[in-house]
């Protein structure tokens, strides 16, 4: 089968992904600096339909205007010669040393002012460009000791600082939406919102919670010992997956950023099911880093292989869900049960129903198997191709 991606899979990529230089805190850059406009092209000629961009990712910090607009015109440029888009833009609130005690939660006040007006002022430019949504990572809004923060003064201005950003857009009259990106820790020892459910819980504080959705990844869940695709069927669940990181982890260690598809292949299956069975519209988007020991042809392999392994996992999922034997299996572990009301019937007709409590066959209910190996090892056989 050809696994060759199309703009219609609505595969997008970090500008920050491809062009990582393969700095870590051990050892210096293994890659030279790529151009913005080489990483566009080349995208585009992989099969990707969209790229994505930190402000300073695609105009270098402290650019002078004539210089911001030299950038931008052959970004622009390149965008309109390739036909790709720009689905979602973000704000780097965490490289500059100005930023080391985060960028909305600093306790300096200063800094929260300067964060938010950088924030503004990228807004405008991706919107500019036909982002609709627009990812907050909080990487820096977090601590390492527990007297150097307090948690409850921190998330009042974090609360304001998104709704002062909810007030300019409406002002504005913007079409976009803004979706935060949850990680438990790296590189603060905390960081603040760590977990979708946190995310999800935070949005609901605010003055105009209808603009803010979550930016789940895959790594940065299970870096916290939890399950993705659980995390991501509570925020469609929930109306608020507004836009997604895709990439592969193994385990609870630090944010690999591997391919996707590495790692967790499983729960990339489970994933990728969940998705296409739910109806999600966004981007897939891809925020990996290829690893260090790759040259630029290593890059763009690493870059198609996450597009290719989505296609084959759609393609395993399909073939899962399509088997007669996989929907006898479905049938067999009540999982169509699951979607019928427990009590349709009201409160009043639960407690008169008998066979409810009374009458219940506890023993034979307890005796009776669930049959879920049979579904996972066919789930298993699709998932390997066999």
């Amino acid at each position: 089968m050809n696994y060759q991606p199309v703009p219609e899979d609505k595969f997008s990529f970090g500008l920050w992904t491809v062009g990582w230089q393969g700095r870590d805190p051990f050892g210096d850059a293994t890659r030279a600096v790529l151009d913005p406009v080489e990483a566009v092209n080349k995208l585009a000629e992989l099969g990707a339909w969209g790229i994505t961009f930190h402000d300073d990712d695609l105009i270098p910090f402290g650019s002078s205007e004539t210089e911001r607009e030299a950038v931008l015109k052959r970004f622009r440029q390149a965008l309109d010669a390739t036909g790709m888009t720009v689905p979602m833009a973000t704000t780097n609130l965490f490289t500059h040393p100005v930023f080391k005690d985060g960028g909305f939660t600093s306790n300096d006040r200063a800094v929260r002012r300067y964060a938010l007006r950088k924030v503004i002022r990228n807004v405008d430019l991706a919107v500019e460009l036909g982002a609709q949504t627009y990812v907050a990572w909080g990487g820096r809004e977090g601590s390492e000791s527990g007297g150097a923060k307090d948690v409850r003064l921190a998330l009042d201005r974090m609360k304001e600082a998104f709704d002062l950003l909810g007030e300019y857009v409406t002002e504005q009259g913007y079409d976009i939406r803004f979706a935060i990106e949850p990680k438990p820790n790296e590189p603060r020892g905390d960081i603040l919102l760590p977990t979708v459910g946190h995310a999800l819980a935070f949005i609901e504080r605010l003055e105009r919670p209808e603009l803010y959705g979550v930016n789940p990844e895959v790594g940065h869940e299970q870096m916290a010992g939890l399950n993705f695709p659980h995390g991501i069927a509570q925020a469609m669940w929930s109306g608020k997956l507004f836009h997604l990181d895709l990439n592969g982890q193994t385990g609870i260690k630090y944010d690999q950023d591997l391919r996707f598809g590495a790692g967790d292949v499983r729960g990339a299956f489970w994933l990728v099911d969940l998705l296409e069975r739910g109806g999600y519209q966004g981007p897939r988007h891809f925020d990996f880093k290829p690893p260090r020991t790759e040259d630029f042809e290593g890059v763009w392999a690493s870059a198609a292989g996450c597009m290719r392994n989505y296609l084959i996992l759609r393609d395993r999922a399909a073939a899962f869900r399509a088997d007669p034997a996989v929907q006898e299996a479905l049938r067999a572990a009540r999982v169509d049960e699951l979607g019928q009301p427990t009590a349709a019937d009201g409160l009043a007709g639960l407690l008169a129903d008998r066979t409810a409590f009374e009458e219940f066959d506890v023993e034979a209910a307890g005796a009776r198997g669930m049959a879920f190996e049979r579904l996972d090892q066919l789930a298993m056989d699709h998932l390997l191709g066999v």
